[in-house]
């Protein structure tokens, strides 16, 4: 078959395949494209997902009439005229693609009127384009898309349903308006209004309004100066407390574009290292700012991807910024109580009428009390209680056995540790918060360059293995000489401890089992060892494995001068708040829901 240039209506499509992968990018390039027209209010209109018909319009500074064919020609665009300025860009379009390649695969009518001018009306459906003719406009634009992919069927078809198209739709709006305040942004679908933000000053206020008003007290403000080479990192980060399942309230943005880069993403996880579970992502609106020479845009048609000329700068900085604001705000997330209703008062009222209400007190014991006594002598009761006596006839008062002495720190159930701060009651997972201790305790010699100490065991002790754990041993050998372990080949399929960290020997953690474990997760990929940066990210991981298993558990009790201790050495450890997976240690119950629950307020 002979080479033959391909027809320019076939070409356009191609194209528009790239810039125009579903009705959400449509909505994308048009509101870039109002943004950059200056827009203050931009209003969407979507019919059935977006199959059928897109509306946007703005207020921005319009299209002069004998502009508008110009305005749907392939790159043809107002906004870069040189190869110079493409290593510097300042819009959010740049390509000169969106409208011809919406019109290339839809039907669609351009509407413009720039300020102090007449409004003119563009028709144009694949490859013909009608010329301009006059209408009547308020100042500004209006695009309107109908009928997307009618005339290629094969990508129509692998459209979603008009929910789905729409979600996608809707989180677009969404985070392009949460990096916009100052624009007012409209959303209906099939005629029902789904979103109104009206432009603010405050970007927290727009921030909350997306998020949701509920997490307003959980969001942290994130205003970093700018670093030297000019890079600022401004928005919110949502305490660990709020953390989510999915990624989708994490909003990242660059010089004022929503964007995807793994980079950015791995950085904001890295900082909440430790806050948070391997499975959970934080909730978090972050715009960076830093010089556009510092970042190229044009990696894909659809400009959601970006590279940055200095990614490890970037990396850290971005990191630096988030952490430091997460270690300096309270990160001990509040019990909250279940309001005494109704329901509580009917329950009370029945366990005062019957004799017995399941697990509740007998009632029977109380009414046989003395009515005219006024002091409460708690020995006498749970006596009376106990053996259904009838009550002392003598209405003399008797001493009241105060017991011991309370404790700012007391033990519950052998697990929990409760006392007060200046806010109220703070319940203390005991396990967790050891945990914790211990692991910042090995991080900081480990990290610091020394190995932790070893114990040479009387016999060494033998593990069968498969072929591939003994490979698997072979790579992780450094890091196991860095936490104390020596191992090495006994036999075919076995291997030899020879020797075990002081560490572990002191705490009682037995050295085969906890080797079994170690070389099942890194065989099983929990632990990463290969990769860029891996072999610091699985060195934390081996000393969270060595600090939980020999972190005291729960049900084991504590004398006062241990319990004193393990509070003590927390309160100087950063991240406190959470133990290295991410469950908390600490929770509050607020002085405040005391005082609901017990009618004060």
């Amino acid at each position: 078959m002979s080479i033959s240039k391909l027809p320019a209506l076939l070409v356009s499509q191609i194209a528009a395949g790239e810039v125009i992968e579903r009705p959400a990018s449509v909505v994308k390039e048009l509101i870039e494209n109002s943004l950059d027209a200056g827009a203050s209010r931009i209003d969407l209109s979507v019919d059935n997902g977006g199959h059928d018909r897109i509306r946007v319009s703005d207020d921005g500074n319009g299209i002069p009439s004998d502009q508008l064919v110009l305005a749907v020609t392939p790159h043809a665009t107002s906004k870069l005229q040189t190869v110079e300025q493409l290593a510097k860009i300042h819009t959010l379009g740049f390509r000169g693609e969106a409208l011809a390649s919406a019109a290339s695969v839809s039907r669609l009518r351009l509407i413009s009127r720039p300020h102090g001018k007449d409004a003119a009306a563009l028709e144009a459906t694949g490859e013909h384009v009608n010329l301009p003719q006059p209408t009547a406009s308020a100042p500004g634009t209006v695009v309107e898309v109908l009928d997307l992919f009618f005339n290629v069927p094969a990508r129509r078809k692998f459209l979603r349903t008009a929910a789905t198209e729409f979600g996608h739709i809707h989180d677009v709006v969404n985070r392009i308006a949460m990096i916009h305040p100052h624009v007012s942004f409209r959303l209906a679908h099939n005629g029902r209004p789904i979103l109104d933000l009206a432009a603010v000053d405050d970007p927290r206020r727009r921030h909350v309004e997306l998020l949701g008003k509920d997490l307003e007290e959980a969001l942290l403000d994130l205003d970093d100066p700018a670093t030297p080479d000019g890079m600022k990192v401004s928005g919110v980060i949502g305490l660990p407390s709020i953390a989510r399942a999915s990624s989708r309230q994490l909003y990242l943005s660059v010089n004022g574009r929503p964007v995807r880069n793994r980079q950015l993403v791995h950085a904001i996880r890295q900082a909440y290292r430790g806050l948070l579970p391997s499975d959970r992502y934080p909730v978090a609106t972050i715009a960076i700012q830093l010089d556009p020479q510092q970042v190229d845009i044009n990696v894909h048609p659809t400009k959601a991807e970006v590279r940055f000329g200095n990614p490890s700068g970037v990396h850290r900085a971005l990191i630096s910024v988030v952490r430091d604001r997460l270690l300096n705000a309270d990160l001990t997330p509040s019990a909250s109580l279940a309001p005494l209703g109704e329901r509580w008062r009917k329950s009370r009222y029945d366990r005062i009428n019957t004799h017995t209400t399941g697990p509740g007190l007998p009632s029977e014991p109380l009414h046989r009390m003395d009515p005219t006594r006024k002091d409460l002598v708690y020995e006498q009761v749970r006596q009376a209680m106990a053996e259904g006596n009838p009550g002392p006839e003598s209405p003399t008062p008797q001493p009241v056995n105060s017991g011991p002495t309370p404790r700012s720190i007391l033990q519950i159930h052998n697990s929990y540790l409760v006392a007060e701060d200046e806010q109220g009651i703070i319940i203390i997972d005991q396990h967790a918060l050891h945990e914790r201790v211990m692991f910042e305790s090995l991080c900081r010699r480990v990290l610091a360059g020394k190995n932790l100490e070893s114990q040479r065991l009387l016999m060494p002790e033998v593990l069968d293995v498969t072929p591939h754990q003994q490979t698997v041993l072979e790579t992780i050998q450094p890091l196991l000489q860095r936490i104390g372990i020596e191992v090495g080949p006994f036999g075919e399929h076995q291997i030899a401890i020879q020797a075990c960290a002081s560490f572990l020997f002191s705490r009682g953690v037995d050295a085969a089992p906890f080797l079994r474990q170690l070389l099942d997760r890194v065989e099983d990929g929990a632990i990463n060892v290969a990769g860029r940066g891996a072999e610091e990210a699985a060195l934390h991981e081996m000393l969270d494995m060595m600090a939980c298993k020999a972190a005291v558990k729960a049900g084991d009790k504590m004398n006062p001068e241990e319990l004193d201790d393990l509070l003590a050495q927390g309160a100087q450890i950063e991240r406190r708040g959470s133990c290295p997976h991410g469950r908390p240690t600490t929770i509050r119950i607020s002085l405040q829901d005391l005082e609901k629950q017990f009618g004060r307020t």
